[in-house]
């Protein structure tokens, strides 16, 4: 099986969600029963802060990378495409970004326990994201805060609409940032016929 792949098998793809969850769970562990009492709190709140900063990182990652950067637009516009395809990053891709970008980084600038902090928290993110998406495409759910997630993703990937709505498991950026659009017409699927 290669590491860089765009489309994955239904085995490869499943196995992001379960290394994610593991990872997430496995440094969760960790911080908690063998951090020194005295950080944990601060340890806590700087796992929250990499929970928050990961729907930032989200929402730039999908509108300047996703949408604007070669080679990684080029694959996005397949995803656009075929949105029901079982499309992601490569793990191996998003893990070595999660440690040089974030662990690395935080490391060099505090300690091991506040880079797994921080780490940590972006983890949950990026798991969280990947569920959240995953769902958005492929569950049918009665859950009110899935179905809001939902239309706004439609948004997203209604063809020849405007760009915006690129956060997936927030709307705060864009909102903030002002890359929310309004609706038109009824919602659908490109390729999908599904409303």
């Amino acid at each position: 099986m290669p590491l860089f792949t765009l489309e994955h098998s239904k085995s490869a793809y499943r196995a992001d969600f379960a290394l994610y969850a593991g990872a997430s769970t496995a440094l969760s562990l960790y911080l908690i029963f063998e951090a020194p009492h005295a950080l944990r709190l601060e340890l806590a709140a700087l796992a929250m802060a990499g929970l928050a900063g990961w729907t930032l990182v989200e929402y730039g990652l999908h509108r300047f990378v996703l949408h604007g950067l070669p080679p990684f637009s080029t694959w996005h516009a397949e995803h656009h495409r075929r949105p029901t395809a079982l499309i992601c990053t490569p793990t191996v891709l998003s893990g070595s970004l999660i440690v040089l970008l974030v662990f690395l980084p935080a490391l060099l600038l505090s300690d091991l326990w506040r880079a797994s902090a921080v780490t940590c928290g972006m983890l949950i993110g990026y798991l969280g994201y990947t569920i959240t998406h995953h769902a958005i495409h492929h569950w049918r759910s009665d859950s009110a805060w899935l179905r809001k997630r939902r239309i706004w993703h439609a948004l997203h990937h209604t063809p020849n609409g405007p760009a915006g709505h690129f956060g997936v498991t927030s709307a705060f950026w864009d909102y903030l940032l002002g890359s929310r659009q309004r609706a038109e017409g009824r919602l659908r699927w490109p390729g999908s016929g599904k409303s």
